[in-house]
């Protein structure tokens, strides 16, 4: 965690994979408000989610975003019990492909970061 402006700031990258004949879909779904005022209800800012599709001719989803609350967990367990949370991610995951020996998004370990 670094420190920015006063704020304790908690960073995260994640990696997915996504099924090709659902990539418009999804960006339709976050093209709207989907569920960004539960993310910071939750001190969830910055939430960027990138696309690329690798030589393999497979998509992954790069997600990042940065947290600024004081209990990590249970603003995620605020979050995680929220029914518009649970129903948006009932859509999104059917969308997406978690990495073997993952359920979901896996998160990426920080190498490095330039306050």
């Amino acid at each position: 965690m670094n420190r920015t402006e006063g704020k304790t700031v908690k960073r995260l990258g994640m990696v997915i994979g996504i099924k090709p004949d659902q990539i418009e879909e999804y960006k339709r779904l976050h093209a709207g408000p989907g569920v960004r005022d539960l993310l910071r209800a939750a001190n969830i800012r910055n939430f960027s989610i990138y696309l690329k599709q690798f030589d393999d001719g497979r998509w992954y989803e790069f997600g990042y975003y940065e947290y600024v609350g004081d209990d990590y967990e249970a603003d995620m367990a605020k979050l995680a019990a929220q029914p518009r949370n649970k129903a948006w991610l009932s859509v999104c995951d059917a969308m997406q492909i978690p990495l073997v020996g993952h359920t979901s998004w896996a998160v990426m370990e920080e190498v490095y970061h330039e306050d």
